[in-house]
């Protein structure tokens, strides 16, 4: 049985027990009322007849009447008994104060009913006053109520076993009748049910909230159907799995580019061998944001990769994001041939003009010519050998052919080095320097890293403001050392942010000629970094300042 039809069962049970109790109290009563209204009658009639006997017969009549009758008493006016059928006058008390012999010697009759100590017995006693002003009375026993139920005990328990037995198969009956309707019910088409009328306003919310739901799924459907449209028509590749590394969507860009082939995949490391595409894939599914390269034939692919958390903080898939970068990597890839070949071209020539520079400051003509002519060929001169021995080095650290050999180098006394180098420049600019950490030793390439931590500082003090900070926090963690430049200067715009690492880019060129500069100094901190494996992050607002952070792995 199903929980309400137990419910209405039980309440069925319960009625039919109350209801039985109620009835068989109440009968019983109106059988005690109406055979006491009886016996009352009996006696009253009897009264009657004893009386004329004894008024015609006299007190002899006592000798005809037998113990097997009603008790008959003649009681005098004064109270005393003058005979009993069923006692010896000489041991019974004066009757003056029983209340039918009062009633009876006031009016000509009396009635009265006693009960015994235990309540079970009652008597019924009438009297009917003579001629001669003796009193007639007549008197017999009745079961009360609590000895009628003793009495039909038996009789009763089986009644009400009967009753139990009967209200239980109908209450069944019942229940199941009373709920079949509902269990019946088409909640489908919730308003074209004929059933009871206090579910209509139930089934009427029912079949508002069935509408409401099928115009949520139907935009649902919608916006997934242009969810899909839009994902099918990009460019990039767009896959979402979950931590097991089930696919739950994908656009068909994502098959294409990674040329799977696989019609339905189910499994993402089924779409691609790359080394580099599973690594990606399993660190956003560790908590890591991986981006990286990989290469397929003759094209070139950007995998993004990050997690998904849901709303406690647990890793629950990875969104993998797949970019055909081919024509970038051409165009890198061509530059850094071009800076390659430039950098060998220039270098001898300009060399040997800061060489005739040099011996024209020290007169032989015109001084005040020479001087002015030879000042200006030195400073072209050095700062075209500046640009060279910039292209020289990110030529170097792209094509990995770095001769240096790595050593324990500390970041921290290298900075205070870095400091001093450049505190005449700062001092110039009249901006404050300061170097803040602990010593903090990493395996490195010395002079890499010397020029990594020098082009952030010089850029710092060159795009400061005038009495301006500059602040170098070395910090050394358990796995990594950080190393984080800090300026107050005019910082870089927030779409610009992304591009200030690209070889020779500059925010403002107008300001950075006026400054000096190559506009190679970042993308050397960029290729330094990436050399050693460190993370570089920036952080920058308009006219408030810039931090730049380099995380080397220990």
């Amino acid at each position: 049985m199903t929980i309400l039809v137990k419910k209405i069962f039980r309440s069925n049970i319960l009625t039919a027990m109350i209801v039985l109790l109620t009835c068989l109290i109440i009968i019983l009563g109106i059988l005690q009322e109406v055979f006491t209204a009886q016996l009352e009658k009996q006696l009253k009639m009897e009264a009657s007849f004893v009386a004329a006997a004894v008024e015609k017969e006299g007190i002899g009549y006592f000798e005809k009447l037998t113990k097997d009758n009603d008790r008959v008493s003649l009681i005098s006016a004064d109270g005393t008994v003058l005979a009993d059928t069923q006692a010896d006058i000489n041991e019974l008390e004066n009757h003056a104060d029983r209340e039918e012999i009062k009633e009876a010697a006031e009016s000509g009759t009396g009635h009265s009913v006693r009960y015994s100590a235990t309540m079970t017995e009652k008597t019924v006693y009438y009297a009917q006053k003579l001629e001669n002003g003796d009193i007639i009375r007549v008197s017999t026993e009745q079961y009360t109520l609590l000895t009628i139920l003793l009495l039909m005990s038996q009789p009763i328990a089986i009644l009400i076993i009967v009753t139990v037995v009967l209200s239980l198969v109908l209450a069944l009956r019942v229940s199941k009748r009373i709920v079949d309707p509902i269990n019946k019910l088409d909640l489908d088409n919730p308003q074209d049910n004929d059933t009871y009328e206090e579910l209509t306003p139930l089934l009427r919310r029912i079949s508002y909230q069935k509408k409401t739901i099928e115009q949520q799924l139907k935009e649902t459907q919608q916006k997934q159907e242009e969810f899909r449209i839009i994902t099918d028509n990009m460019s990039e590749g767009f896959i979402v799995i979950n931590e097991q590394l089930k696919i739950l969507t994908y656009n068909q860009s994502a098959l294409k580019l990674l040329g799977a082939e696989v019609e339905t995949p189910d499994n993402i490391l089924k779409l691609s061998r790359s080394e580099v595409f599973r690594e990606a894939i399993h660190k956003s599914l560790e908590g890591e944001h991986s981006q990286a390269e990989m290469a397929s034939g003759d094209r070139c692919y950007s995998i993004i990769s990050n997690p998904v958390y849901d709303a406690d903080g647990n890793i629950i898939g990875a969104i993998i994001i797949i970019i055909d970068i081919t024509e970038i990597s051409k165009r890198e890839q061509l530059r850094r041939e071009f800076t390659s070949n430039v950098s060998h071209e220039l270098k001898t020539p300009l060399t040997s003009i800061s060489g005739f520079a040099e011996i024209m400051r020290s007169g032989g003509t015109d001084e005040a010519t020479v001087i002015d002519f030879s000042n200006s060929i030195y400073d072209e001169a050095q700062r075209l050998i500046t640009l060279v021995s910039d292209i020289i080095k990110i030529s170097e650290l792209d094509e990995g052919t770095i001769s240096y050999e790595k050593e324990e180098v500390d970041l921290y006394t290298l900075s205070l080095e870095i400091a001093a180098r450049l505190s005449a420049q700062a001092h110039e600019k009249k901006v404050h320097f300061a170097v803040n950490g602990e010593k903090a030793e990493i395996m490195g390439v010395r002079k890499i890293l010397d020029e990594i931590i020098f082009n952030l500082c010089d850029n710092a003090i060159k795009y400061n403001k005038e009495n301006g900070e500059v602040t170098v926090s070395v910090i050394n963690n358990e796995k990594s050392v950080i190393v984080s430049v800090t300026d107050t200067g005019i910082g870089i715009p927030a779409q610009q942010q992304d591009r200030v690492f690209e070889r020779f880019y500059r925010v403002d060129k107008a300001r950075s000629k006026s400054i000096g500069g190559t506009g190679l100094g970042l993308s050397i901190v960029k290729h330094g970094a990436m050399y050693h494996k460190a993370q570089i992050t920036l952080e920058s607002k308009e006219n408030i300042g810039t931090k730049i952070t380099v995380c080397f792995p220990k």
